[in-house]
């Protein structure tokens, strides 16, 4: 069988839906490890909409009539991985909240690299109903970016450098 297009579509939606599983899982703890109540609520406010995100993934399995299924991803495995060598080895430190908003955005961008990437092949393999879903997904990626862009800039690695 010829390796088309939808195959690898269908094959890296399978990868961030695992993706999306593992960092619901680890955004809890990020949020607990946060000095900043500003960081805190910026985790759980994204904990809350990364579900909304499965949902949303599940609905396009649905459209393709998959199952929804995950395909470990070693790249997520590595990234989450780094965010907890942060958290244990910055633990009480001052640098520890600008080290979780930088774990966090190397995770967003992956998110947004695959979303995007996704939403492309949706178009190109005539799925806008699919399309859609994805791009919606990668708009709130985007904004959760900004948002820790935004702290981060604003007082997280300001606290960092001071102390």
């Amino acid at each position: 069988m010829a390796k088309t297009l939808e195959i690898l579509f269908h094959e890296t939606l399978k990868d961030i839906y695992y993706a999306e599983n593992q960092i619901l899982k680890a955004l809890p703890k990020m949020a607990e490890a946060a000095n900043s109540e500003d960081l805190k609520a910026a985790f759980e406010k994204h904990h809350a909409e990364t579900q909304g995100q499965i949902d949303r993934l599940e609905q396009v399995f649905e459209i393709i009539g998959e199952e929804p299924t995950g395909k470990k991803c070693d790249a997520i495995e590595g990234i989450l991985a780094e965010g907890e060598e942060i958290m244990n080895e910055f633990e009480g430190e001052p640098a520890l909240d600008a080290g979780l908003a930088s774990a966090a955005q190397a995770v967003e961008h992956y998110e947004i690299a695959r979303y995007g990437t996704l939403a492309k092949w949706a178009e190109q393999l005539d799925m806008t109903d699919v399309q859609a879903l994805l791009e919606a997904t990668l708009e709130e990626e985007e904004a959760t970016d900004e948002a820790l862009s935004a702290l981060a800039e604003g007082r997280l690695n300001e606290f960092a450098v001071a102390a």
